[in-house]
């Protein structure tokens, strides 16, 4: 992967909205996110109800009131974190465009379970009242790259739009197809990032895996002792140019995109379909840090979660691939965003980079459910 510029950060998230907000929240304490009382749906008291949302979402202060009715929760957060990231990066100013134009700038997005909200919402109308009552204008929402449609509508963006499902490593996955459309010239900027929204639908499924929380005494991501996740929300995009073009234009470049790699090693017969596998996440670090100077990486920025079967091979395959360099776990601040969470791994790495004690050069690691494992190589600017 040739250096890509990460010039503008647009993050909507439970540690505040905005870049500054986030970097912020970062430098703090973990935890103080989790909340047993959401906003975003009503659910029992339970052990496993610890979730990371953004309580009383409204996006009408970043992107306006119109236009808003029918969208479902996933949109309104790309929404923001697109119009943050837009002006973040000097794209936009009010909505206007003031580098580049509409057929320049697309949007890649990852998310892992996007259009559950609505999927639940219309299954529930249809079995509790009746199918006539089903609001049409809502079922757009069913489909999972809706979200990313809309961003592309909203803000006038006419070169591409894909959005990527690969579940936890989508996030990454994304800034490895923006470069390929970079390359191409299918654009000069490119959202790129992911998102997931928290629904209860979401909640009670990986409640009913047993893959939650209920021993928060000992949760903590990459600690041996615990035994689950903690779910969490938000949308985080990133403009993405050419290094070159982008310090032409006297853009701020926050970070350098140096180096991608994702691999898969299936399920031994005997094995259960859902595994992580150590061995997958080692070659896609070797392959990311592939012209890299490997000693100058002085982080590891993983996808710790604190669920064990998960978190087990990624710290094995993170001490066989880097050593012994420190290890970083954003899910700790803000849970597991799944779709979204390569991309908050990315931009928890420009934050703790550009405060200069953390060296300059991170791995972000990110393992799937079914093999599959993705590493990205972000630097601070040289």
């Amino acid at each position: 992967m040739r250096p890509l510029a990460i010039t503008g950060l647009g993050v909507c998230s439970p540690l505040g909205l905005g870049w500054d907000a986030f970097r912020a929240a970062l430098a703090g304490p973990p935890g103080a996110a989790f909340t047993t009382t959401p906003t975003s749906f009503s659910a029992p008291a339970h052990p496993a109800l610890r979730v990371a949302e953004i309580a009383h979402f409204d996006p009408r202060p970043i992107v306006g009131d119109k236009g808003l009715r029918n969208n479902d929760r996933l949109t309104r957060l790309l929404l923001v974190a697109a119009r943050l990231g837009l002006e973040h990066a000097g794209v936009k100013r009010d909505g206007a465009f003031v580098a580049h134009g509409p057929a320049d700038v697309g949007v890649c997005a990852s998310t892992a379970y996007g259009s559950l909200e609505a999927i639940h919402e219309l299954d529930a109308v249809a079995r509790l009242e009746d199918p006539r009552y089903l609001n049409p204008a809502r079922f757009p929402n069913t489909v999972i790259n809706s979200s990313v449609g809309y961003v592309s509508i909203w803000e006038e963006l006419r070169a591409l739009n894909a959005t990527v499902t690969n579940g936890p490593t989508g996030g990454l996955d994304a800034f490895d197809a923006a470069s390929l459309w970079l390359d191409a010239g299918r654009a000069k900027a490119v959202l790129t990032g992911g998102a997931e929204a928290m629904s209860e639908g979401l909640w009670q499924a990986f409640r009913r895996l047993g893959a939650l929380d209920e021993r928060p005494e000992v949760w903590a991501p990459g600690d041996p002792r615990s035994r689950g996740l903690r779910l969490g929300e938000g949308a985080c995009l990133m403009v993405l140019e050419d290094l070159a073009a982008a310090r032409g234009r006297g853009a701020t470049v926050h970070a350098e995109v140096v180096g991608y790699g994702a691999a898969f090693e299936p399920a031994e017969p005997s094995q259960p379909m859902v595994h992580v596998s150590a061995g997958a996440l080692a070659r896609a670090v070797q392959y990311a840090l592939a012209g890299v100077d490997r000693a100058r990486v002085s982080m590891a920025v993983s996808g710790l979660s604190g669920y064990g079967l998960l978190d087990g091979p990624e710290r094995a395959a993170i001490a066989e691939s880097l050593g012994e360099v420190p290890v970083r776990c954003p899910k700790a601040w803000m849970g597991e965003t799944l779709g979204g969470a390569g991309a908050f791994g990315v931009a928890a790495a420009v934050g703790w980079l550009a405060d200069g004690r953390a060296g300059d050069c991170a791995v972000v690691t990110s393992v799937g459910f079914y093999g599959n494992a993705s590493a990205l190589v972000v630097r601070r600017p040289e």
